[in-house]
């Protein structure tokens, strides 16, 4: 029987730097509660200009999930808050009811031309949490448990995996992890949650036999035990939990469980009515 129900490719898009999307797709629209997943970079950015900053734009509905492999972002958001994010740190936004924020690339990462690489992922929140009050978590490194053995360095950054829990709060049963495997190290994946993607972010793998390449993000069928063996060294991001608790809509940066949440947060954002960010003037216009 074949452990993989789809394998998605991405595709490439360019927001002020390049990303490859991988959700949402036709054939599936969540992993999981997840709905969203772009592979930022790598990209390096001029000093002295603003290339690759994302001006102050609106969520409602969600969660996002920042992860870097390297460089930085500074984010800033309608609570107030600034937050340097990192290699192997989290941040999680949660949106609920509404938040604006921007992400810009810090001065020294552009003076030094770091590249800049990393997930970002949205986290779709129960219908009964949609509207709840937004607000900003961050995880440094050191905060998420991991394990380095037989060639497998593993990362737990949301849920639970290899008897490891992670601190981040979330609103839904959630998994998402990071390992990075050398050249035929072999990683379990067992089945505590009811629906898991696997996506390789370099080298390439295969699970239960079967190859996924470098870029590419595999659905799963539910209910396996997997083993994934490296074919090559590689990193890889695992993505999962309960599914949905229904249909989600989405338009831009909004989700929600009906079309009428979408249209009044549009007309909000049109209308200049959600709080902005401190100390920011820019924003993004609404598209359309």
């Amino acid at each position: 029987m074949t452990a993989i129900r789809l394998l998605i490719e991405p595709k490439v898009h360019d927001i002020g730097f390049p990303v490859r999307r991988l959700l949402p797709v036709l054939e599936t629209r969540s992993i999981g509660p997840f709905v969203f997943f772009d592979h930022m970079g790598p990209a390096d950015f001029e000093p002295n200009t603003t290339e690759g900053d994302v001006r102050p734009h609106p969520h409602i509905g969600l969660a996002t999930v920042t992860y870097l492999f390297s460089g930085a972002l500074v984010h800033r958001d309608s609570l107030g808050t600034v937050q340097r994010i990192e290699p192997g740190a989290i941040n999680l936004m949660t949106a609920g009811r509404g938040i604006v924020h921007s992400e810009r690339i810090p001065p020294d990462i552009r003076a030094n031309e770091t590249v800049v690489q990393g997930i970002q992922t949205w986290i779709a929140l129960p219908v009964v949490y949609e509207n709840v009050e937004p607000d900003f978590q961050h995880y440094t490194a050191e905060q998420l448990p991991g394990y380095q053995e037989d060639g497998v360095q593993l990362r737990v950054l949301i849920g639970r995996m290899g008897g490891l829990t992670s601190p981040v709060h979330t609103y839904s049963p959630t998994l998402y992890a990071t390992a990075i495997l050398d050249d035929d190290a072999t990683l379990e994946l067992d089945a505590d949650y009811q629906e898991q993607g696997l996506y390789v972010v370099s080298g390439a793998v295969s699970v239960n036999g079967e190859p996924i390449k470098a870029g590419q993000l595999a659905q799963f069928e539910p209910g396996q035990a997997l083993t994934l063996t490296a074919q090559a060294n590689s990193r890889v991001m695992l993505l999962g939990g309960a599914p949905l608790d229904g249909r989600r809509h989405m338009y831009w940066n909004f989700v929600a469980s009906s079309r009428e949440r979408i249209e009044e947060a549009k007309a909000d954002w049109a209308a200049g009515r959600f709080a902005p960010v401190p100390g920011e003037s820019e924003f993004i216009p609404l598209p359309g």
